[in-house]
């Protein structure tokens, strides 16, 4: 078996399946395993590349995984948009380490960031919508979103053609968004 797993430009080393793994904030010298990671799945289509400068302005959004190899097996993030939502983004696992729930992990590691913060609601653009909706999110139409969710969307590539689906989680019923009655 190679060292190496290719597709594309982007080259990933193996990881051990059996590697404990350990939850942390993201440091300075995870942006690149972080950003091989997530381009090997924009590559594969099923998640927006990130930039080093975006990765940097917004390290401290990020938590990963290391395993005891010190190999970086996954990263997930939470974004702050405004006082009542944030996003969960940035959520990648190495494709050798897919299936042992440690998405799940990191998208409620996000979660329980929101609560702590007081975010009373969090979503997600994607193309994994059942993943999100086992955790308890409902997929929603963009109306249903606030107009500051899409103050990032005017810079993709995918604007005019975007197949993420919205999925949404309220965590605080009494504060999260209500779209305007019209």
């Amino acid at each position: 078996m190679s060292s190496i797993i290719e597709l594309g430009t982007v080259l990933l080393p193996r990881v051990r399946w059996d590697a404990g793994v350990e939850l942390r904030k993201a440091r300075m010298a995870d942006v690149e395993p972080i950003y091989t990671l997530i381009k090997y799945w924009a590559e594969r289509g099923l998640m927006l590349v990130r930039s080093h400068n975006h990765l940097y302005e917004n390290l401290r959004d990020f938590f990963v995984l290391e395993d005891e190899d010190g190999q970086i097996v996954g990263s997930g993030a939470l974004h702050l948009l405004w006082h009542d939502i944030a996003e969960v983004r940035g959520l990648a696992i190495h494709p050798d380490r897919q299936g042992q729930g440690l998405g799940r992990w990191l998208a409620l590691a996000a979660e329980r960031e929101a609560k702590d913060l007081g975010v009373p609601q969090i979503f997600a653009w994607t193309l994994q919508v059942k993943f999100f909706t086992a955790l308890g999110y409902g997929v929603t139409t963009r109306e249903n979103l606030p107009p500051k969710v899409f103050q990032e969307c005017s810079a993709c590539p995918f604007y005019d053609n975007c197949r993420e689906i919205g999925v949404t989680k309220v965590l605080d019923p009494q504060r999260a968004f209500k779209h305007p009655v019209r």
